[in-house]
C-alpha cells in the first residue's frame, strides 16, 4: 500500500502542487486514474470518501483521512508532513502564497474554460500577469530573497511555499516560452528561485516522470491548445 491514493486527472496543472509536495516529503501515492475519478464524481456525496466537486481529491491511507481543494489539501500535508514554518506569521504567509498558486493557475484557464483565449484577451492579460508575478518578486525580496540564494520565506530548508512556487512556475514555463520570458523579466528572482528548488532531485525526477507520463500537457482541452495559439507555443 502506498501513503496516499490521489485522484487527479492525467496532466499537471493543479495536482502538480500536491504531487510535488508528495515527491520533495519522500512519500508515496498511487494515481486513481481519470475513469475512477469521472465515477466518483458522478455519484451520490454520500459514496464519496469526503464531499467534493471536482479533483484534486488526496486519501491518507495510513490516517484513513480524505481531504479535496486544492489548499487545503497543501495545508494538511504541510501540517503532517511538518513542512510549515513555526511563526504563525510565516504560516500564514504560505498559505497565502498557495492560495495566490491557485488563483494563478485559474486565470491562466479563463476559470477553468469559461472562454477560450484570443489575442486580445491575451494582450489584456498580460499586464496583470507581471503583476501577479511581481508578487511573488515583492514578498521574496520582502524576507531576504536573493537572484542567487535564499528562500522565499527564509528559513533553513525549502518548505511548502518554496515547492508550490517551482511547481507554479516552472510546469508553466516549461511549457509555454514566452511565460517563461515574461517570468525572467517580471521576476527574475523568483525564476532563479523556482529553478533552484525545481532542481532538487525528487522534483526534477518528478518533472521528468511529468514528461514521460503527460508529454507537453499542461491543463488540457480546449483552453490549452487556445493558449497554445496565442502563445504560438
Amino acid at each position: 500500500m502506498t501513503d496516499y491514493d490521489l485522484y487527479y486527472w492525467s496532466v499537471p496543472f493543479r495536482g502538480q502542487f500536491v504531487r510535488a509536495l508528495l515527491a520533495y516529503a519522500g512519500k508515496t501515492w498511487t494515481e486513481c486514474g481519470d475513469a475512477a475519478i469521472s465515477r466518483l464524481m458522478e455519484g451520490a456525496a454520500g459514496d464519496m470518501p469526503v464531499p467534493f466537486m471536482g479533483p484534486p481529491l488526496l486519501i491518507d491511507t495510513k490516517a484513513d483521512f480524505a481531504v479535496a481543494q486544492t489548499p487545503a489539501i497543501i495545508l494538511y500535508l504541510g501540517e503532517t508532513l511538518n513542512l510549515l514554518p513555526d511563526a504563525p506569521s510565516l504560516r500564514a504567509l504560505t498559505m497565502k502564497t498557495v492560495n495566490d498558486a491557485n488563483d494563478v493557475i485559474d486565470e491562466i484557464t479563463l476559470d477553468g474554460g469559461r472562454e477560450m483565449w484570443t489575442e486580445k484577451r491575451w494582450q489584456d492579460f498580460a499586464p496583470r500577469l507581471k503583476k501577479w508575478m511581481s508578487l511573488w518578486e515583492e514578498t521574496g525580496s520582502r524576507h531576504g530573497l536573493k537572484k542567487d540564494a535564499g528562500l522565499l520565506l527564509g528559513g533553513q530548508a525549502p518548505g511548502v511555499a518554496d515547492v508550490v512556487t517551482a511547481t507554479l512556475w516552472t510546469t508553466m514555463a516549461d511549457r509555454f516560452g514566452a511565460i517563461e520570458a515574461i517570468l525572467e523579466d517580471a521576476a527574475p528572482m523568483t525564476a532563479a528561485l523556482s529553478r533552484r528548488v525545481a532542481s532538487l532531485p525528487p522534483l526534477a525526477r518528478l518533472a521528468a516522470q511529468a514528461r514521460e507520463d503527460y508529454g507537453d500537457a499542461y491543463c488540457g482541452g480546449q483552453i490549452e491548445a487556445s493558449l497554445r495559439r496565442v502563445l504560438n507555443a
